[in-house]
């Protein structure tokens, strides 16, 4: 199989997360101009949208967006399996990706756009009003989040790969990027969530390659800045 994906989004590594947890060989395919303005070449071919993530499997199918591709690897590969038996359970993690999804990310999307622009030219009230609409996102997340050191239940669930990436985003990124506190501690049970769920190795595998990645291009965009 093959992953094609943007490397800094935080849609991927939920995908990583079912490929690792599953034991599929898989590679990873970043093409170039990707995540810019560029053409897509031969992806586009394979997935019109021309967004990551996209998995291409070994007879060439290709199926693209995330939480699709996580729910086709747990019907093709259900051992073992990222979403719990119990319905309740498996309703609430399709609700903690739905809140991710929805309200968190849309709520970064703002952010994302402004990081590119410098400093001193960035509109500081566009600013509050993204970190306040993540504050409002986190809150939703707070509510519903497990409290036994998963998303959901006593174990990892795509919820947790859902999550991971957001929330390095939330509590490393953002205050890097825009100089104000993690917005993380507030918020007793998600904090307690993000403290614990690191550990796992597989979900602290991918909140780790978001780190590596955000860096990359961080240091690519300082030294196109010269």
């Amino acid at each position: 199989m093959k992953l094609y994906q943007i490397a800094v989004s935080p849609f991927p590594p939920r995908v990583r997360l079912s490929l690792y947890m599953k034991g599929i060989d898989f590679e990873v395919v970043e093409p170039p101009g990707f995540d810019e303005a560029g053409p897509k070449g031969a992806f586009l071919a394979l997935n019109p949208m021309g967004r990551g993530p996209g998995l291409i499997l070994d007879d060439q199918r290709a199926l693209p967006e995330s939480e699709v591709i996580c729910e086709y690897l747990d019907d093709a590969f259900p051992k073992p399996s990222l979403r719990p038996s119990d319905p309740w359970q498996r309703a609430q993690v399709r609700l903690l990706s739905r809140i991710s999804d929805i309200y968190l990310v849309m709520a970064m999307v703002p952010l994302f756009d402004l990081v590119v622009q410098p400093s001193a030219r960035r509109d500081a009230a566009a600013v509050g009003s993204a970190h306040d609409r993540v504050g409002e996102a986190l809150d939703f997340l707070d509510h519903y989040i497990g409290t036994s050191g998963y998303a959901v239940g006593d174990g990892v669930t795509t919820a947790d790969g859902t999550l991971a990436p957001m929330l390095v985003l939330v509590d490393e990124w953002m205050p890097a990027c825009f100089g104000q506190r993690s917005t993380l501690p507030p918020r007793s049970n998600l904090s307690r969530y993000w403290q614990r769920v690191q550990s796992d190795p597989l979900v602290g595998r991918i909140a780790d390659e978001m780190r590596v990645a955000l860096a990359e291009r961080r240091r690519r965009r300082e030294m196109a800045a010269g």
